[in-house]
């Protein structure tokens, strides 16, 4: 069966080294000639697969190749499937919300929370209301201590440009 340009290894013939370390379940691992480490993959009915080349001398193993192939990616599925997303969910404050809006505001934060999410809250200053300045980092203060018990807070209040912002994450269970 010929081989790909984009195959990720060196298999059979195409391995270049004089001398491959095998390892594997069903031959005994050490150093052997490459026209040794073919003979043995020939009689197994299997591929001789160059596993690590950047090792010297490099590292081989007798498999069926299509198998090894499906494995690995079988693998990095798992991988990929075990690594959490981040979600960030926003929540906008004008710097004078008041009391009604906030508690609002505050339930779906305390949701997103449980849900997992992180969230990053911000006061939005428009015009002159960048005045108050002090009254949205109190708001935003006063939103993360409420948010104590279900996340914590990674970055203090900063304004940058026209907002000011939080950002708190989810505690571990």
């Amino acid at each position: 069966m010929p081989q790909k340009e984009k195959d990720p290894y060196a298999i059979n013939e195409r391995i270049r080294a004089r001398e491959v370390r095998l390892v594997g379940d069903n031959v005994e691992p050490g150093i052997y000639s490459i026209q040794e480490a073919l003979r043995l993959a020939e009689e197994e009915g299997l591929d001789l697969i160059e596993i690590s080349a950047s090792a010297n001398p490099p590292v081989c193993k007798i498999l069926d190749y299509q198998k090894f192939l499906y494995q690995q990616k079988k693998r990095l599925k798992e991988q990929k499937a075990k690594s959490t997303k981040v979600v960030v969910k926003e929540i906008r404050f004008g710097p004078q919300t008041d009391d009604h809006d906030y508690n609002f505001k505050l339930k779906h934060a305390m949701e997103f929370l449980k849900e997992g999410a992180k969230v990053k809250a911000y006061v939005f200053f428009r015009g002159r209301s960048i005045l108050f300045k002090e009254q949205g980092e109190v708001l935003l203060l006063k939103f993360a201590t409420a948010l104590e018990d279900l996340g914590k807070l990674e970055q203090m209040p900063v304004l940058e440009g026209k907002r000011m912002t939080i950002m708190i994450s989810p505690k571990k269970k």
